[in-house]
């Protein structure tokens, strides 16, 4: 099922095209990433998924809700953490909280035992009483957070949620995402930090100038751009370059005490290296194979499409 639909969305700001024939779909129970430089299109393709703005064309379904047609019941299904947090300054942090969870309906009781669970899962239990003003950027962050979910939405759109934050909040962004997708909730992710969509995403669509140019699993992606494999060995005595010629090693440089050896095919690769070792009487001591880079894939693939 789709939870999150899509379909062909176009938005222009005067002569600027800022999305160009968008479509995507999320699938119930994903943590799918919309990956993207800044300036790509993601945080518009986000405020039309989630209505704030109109697109100029195309559709969108929450939840297989109309957006444009619907536009109160599908947001209802929605938690959303803007790019820059929307949270009342003037309010405490419980307050914050609790006022969102009476604008989704919650009675009193639901809503006083949810605020408490969230804020202490965010570390902010000892802060409830405060006002918001006197918090870091990081701990405003946490408090979007917390009035996003407040109503255990199913559908929980994200953009850029980690932007700028210390450890201890991004972490506790991060953990907060997967304990909300474990306990139902699908969630787009938009980000340009290349590792974060690498660990918490199933599933990504690379954004680049307004238009998708690739979706697929982070692992698909590379393994589809970034064809370039190497081994990294080290030896227990010292060796030069020529001895580290085969037909199956297509180069090997020096990095730091180990070899760099690339190769088209790994496996021939390690063969030949033991073979090398034996013939000239060296010890191995450890052999490490690259994986794909999810970076170069995402460098290639907005380099082929500029």
């Amino acid at each position: 099922m789709d939870v999150i639909e899509a379909r062909s969305l176009k938005k222009a700001f005067g002569p600027v095209v800022a999305v160009d024939n968008v479509s995507l779909c999320v699938k119930k129970g994903e943590i799918f990433g919309f990956l993207g430089q800044n300036g790509a299109g993601k945080t518009t393709t986000i405020r039309m998924l989630t209505g704030v703005l109109i697109p100029d064309a195309g559709t969108v379904r929450i939840c297989g809700t109309d957006i444009l047609k619907e536009p109160l019941e599908a947001k209802m299904h929605m938690g959303v953490i803007p790019e820059n947090g929307t949270v009342y300054a003037d309010l405490t942090a419980e307050k914050n909280v609790l006022w969102t969870a009476k604008c989704y309906g919650m009675d009193r009781k639901s809503r006083e035992e949810k605020s408490q669970e969230i804020l202490a899962r965010l570390g902010l239990e000892d802060r409830k009483d405060d006002l918001v003003r006197t918090f870091s950027k990081g701990m405003r962050q946490r408090i979007s957070i917390a009035c996003a979910i407040v109503h255990s939405p199913p559908v929980l759109f994200l953009d850029e949620p980690t932007t700028g934050l210390d450890v201890l909040s991004r972490r506790l962004v991060i953990d907060t995402v997967h304990h909300m997708n474990e306990n139902g909730s699908t969630v787009l992710i938009t980000t340009h930090n290349i590792e974060e969509a690498n660990t918490l995403c199933s599933r990504i669509s690379v954004i680049h100038k307004g238009k998708i140019i690739g979706t697929g699993s982070p692992e698909t992606i590379r393994k589809e751009y970034d064809t370039s494999g190497y081994l990294e060995v080290s030896f227990a005595q010292n060796i030069s370059e020529n001895m580290l010629v085969a037909e199956g090693i297509t180069r090997a440089e020096p990095h730091g005490d180990k070899w760099r050896v690339y190769a088209e095919d790994t496996d021939r690769a390690i063969k030949d290296l033991a073979r090398i070792a034996e013939q000239n009487n060296l010890k191995i001591l450890s052999v490490a194979t690259s994986t794909p880079s999810l970076e170069q894939a995402f460098i290639e693939m907005t380099a082929g499409a500029s």
